[in-house]
């Protein structure tokens, strides 16, 4: 399967670069980068009627709220813990905001090695139920501490959704195998991500690896979005896998030709595609 043109260039443009492997620079250095690969491939995003900068129990807040909103999502943004803000996915929350109709609240969780887990988890919990938020999302690691999110407040929210989310600690899958060192995302990446945010604590524990939890059982539907070439694909598609087990409704969506992180890209139409698909997704349970 080929990726898509636009993801492929992206790709070209990421190969021609100098200098050791992203895994292997300082903190403060791969978030610097983060941010500037934001600011390139992400653009401004759409405008949106009102944008405010706030706090919910403590936490940094900004809300975009589209003309006649309806409902709340409470969004997570990826990084691995360790890298991203409300900058790194302000455009693409913009376009969630417009294209579900709804208010999106993007949550500035803390982040490792500074405050080790479970410190994002917290804020995250905290300020998704401070917003009364129906709907949590979250790309990547903010996947996964939005399918935690949902786990401990099921009874809240009326859709999970998660973005090419990282649900288990074991980096041992067959994407990893199929895809690693060649799509962006490595799994030498995803074990420095999870040292930093783990700090000893255990990984397999279900608030770190939601694969891992004993029960799944009523939680909120889901709709999980995975990458086709992306080394965290088949993690996601387990955690599909295990909550229709549990009886939960899931719709999942493997987006051909794309890779990880395309999702905050959204000067590429792929992605803004992708967008509007999940927009609908949450126009469908906010009525």
């Amino acid at each position: 399967m080929s990726l898509d043109p636009e993801l492929q260039e992206i790709l070209d443009g990421w190969a021609a670069l100098e200098g050791p492997p992203a895994h292997e620079v300082p903190v403060d250095q791969a978030r610097r980068a983060h941010l500037s690969e934001t600011e390139h491939l992400a653009g401004e995003g759409p405008a949106v009627a009102r944008v405010s900068d706030d706090t919910a129990a403590g936490v940094p807040i900004r809300v975009y709220e589209p003309e006649h909103a309806r409902g709340t999502v409470a969004y997570l943004h990826g990084g691995g813990w360790v890298l991203g803000n409300l900058e790194s996915v302000d455009a693409v929350c913009r376009a969630v905001a417009n294209e579900a109709n709804a208010r999106v609240v993007s949550i500035d969780y803390r982040l490792a090695p500074e405050h080790p887990f479970p410190a994002a988890l917290d804020d995250a919990l905290n300020a998704t139920r401070a917003v009364e938020a129906d709907v949590v999302a979250g790309d990547s690691a903010g996947g996964n501490l939005a399918a935690v999110v949902a786990r401990h407040l099921k009874t809240q929210l009326k859709l999970q959704l998660l973005i090419y989310p990282v649900t288990d600690a074991g980096i041992n899958t067959p994407s990893y195998r199929e895809l690693d060192e060649r799509f962006g995302l490595t799994a030498a990446a995803m074990r420095r991500f999870w040292n930093l945010y783990l700090d000893g604590a255990d990984g397999f524990a279900p608030d770190a690896s939601p694969l891992r939890a004993d029960d799944l059982s009523g939680l909120p539907p889901a709709y999980i979005l995975t990458a086709s070439h992306d080394v965290l694909r088949d993690e996601g598609e387990a955690y599909a896998g295990a909550l229709e087990r549990a009886g939960v409704p899931v719709t999942l969506n493997r987006k051909a030709g794309t890779i990880h992180g395309f999702w905050r890209w959204q000067t590429k139409a792929i992605s803004r595609e992708a967008v509007r698909e999940a927009g609908a997704a949450i126009r469908a349970v906010l009525g």
